[in-house]
């Protein structure tokens, strides 16, 4: 099986979310999957996981892997890696990234590498999300959500995912805006406009147990499409 990023169209569009529901989806299906993140940032937590996204995600995958493979570097503060290296001082570290990405996959059936921000966040000046997805070569699931402007930025996410030549395995709808577009609605227009699959949409979730995540994902999203 072939590792996957999951890259979304904005920041706060539920990549987290969604990459912990694929992870428990995957492990209740028999599939040894491993998680990772390869650049957080914000406040670090006091206990555990520096980042409380890698701790949601390492926590949905039940994987025991070092921290500094899973989250090969954190940025206390929030922003892109590039702004952060530009305030702090600390430049984001592309070939630790890779080795831990490398020694993930071999230690695991599947991968889940979770994006940071949209796909074009700068990690260095010429150096973007898209060109991590690029030298992981691996295919992208795009997660975007129902607020309006979101086929703009879903249109956008998309082309440029064609630019870099990252196979995209298809959209999932992240429905956790009140005031959004219809998710059928949405659907129609997305797969029209972009001819990308649209693997399912996923209902705001309350209840973040196994149980739960594992019913609502598998109920709601295409894993066929997704492991194909």
């Amino acid at each position: 099986m072939k590792s996957l990023f999951v890259a979304g169209t904005d920041t706060d569009v539920g990549k987290t979310y969604v990459t912990a529901g694929l992870a428990v989806t995957l492990r209740k299906l028999g599939i040894d999957v491993g998680v990772m993140k390869p650049f957080a940032a914000g406040i670090a937590q006091k206990k555990g996981y520096k980042s409380e996204d890698v701790e949601i995600i390492a926590k949905a995958s039940q994987t025991d892997d070092p921290e500094n493979l899973v989250n090969p570097q954190f940025f206390p503060i929030p922003a892109s890696p590039y702004t952060a290296w530009k305030n702090l001082k600390i430049k984001p570290k592309i070939s630790t990234v890779i080795s831990a990405y490398k020694k993930l996959s071999k230690s695991h059936s599947m991968l889940l590498v979770e994006g940071m921000g949209g796909i074009m966040t700068p990690i260095l000046k010429d150096y973007y999300v898209t060109d991590l997805i690029k030298d992981m070569k691996i295919p992208s699931v795009i997660v975007t959500r129902t607020k309006v402007g979101t086929v703009n930025h879903t249109m956008m996410t998309v082309e440029m995912c064609k630019k870099y030549k990252i196979p995209v395995k298809g959209i999932i709808i992240n429905d956790f805006d009140s005031d959004g577009y219809k998710v059928k609605e949405l659907t129609r227009d997305l797969k029209n406009l972009t001819n990308v699959p649209i693997l399912g949409s996923i209902p705001f979730i309350k209840d973040m147990s196994d149980s739960s995540l594992y019913r609502i994902f598998k109920k709601n999203l295409n894993m066929n499409l997704i492991l194909k």
